[in-house]
């Protein structure tokens, strides 16, 4: 009876263990296939400055490539400008962003356009309004 016991514990004990070695593999797999671990080894540090913010640009497809960008300006559209990522028309309301980090998006064209969004939220205001903030993600979108 003690034998069966002993064998028993051993086995039990052989079980944990090779579940705590399998389930570590599989979160080693996981941690190193996230995209947002991928993204983060592509990100493009830009300028210099007291205030640092993540800039995203997705393009019709939904690539994203990332940059962190520093800078002492005031407005977003001053520190993007600043590094040739926007172009675009002035008018009444502003900087128009037809093109980002190369990439058009024309509605006259195509029905597209340029969305702002601040943390993932649509920008209540237009890339010469928004005010830079420290530790912010400021993203353009191609929508349509």
């Amino acid at each position: 009876m003690k034998k069966q016991i002993r064998l028993f514990l051993v086995l039990l004990t052989a079980a944990a263990l090779l579940l705590t070695i399998l389930s570590g593999c599989k979160k080693t797999e996981q941690a190193t296939d996230t995209p947002d671990m991928k993204a983060a080894a592509e990100v493009t540090e830009l300028g210099e400055g007291a205030k640092t913010f993540t800039f995203l640009v997705t393009d019709k497809d939904g690539n994203t490539t990332t940059f962190r960008i520093s800078t002492d300006g005031e407005k977003l559209a001053d520190a993007l400008l600043a590094h040739e990522l926007i172009e675009g028309e002035e008018s009444a309301y502003g900087l128009y962003v037809k093109k980002v980090n190369g990439i058009t998006a024309d509605y006259d064209v195509d029905q597209t356009y340029w969305a702002l969004l601040i943390d993932g939220e649509m920008a209540m205001t237009g890339v010469s309004d928004t005010v830079v903030e420290d530790g912010r993600t400021y993203e353009f979108k191609v929508s349509k």
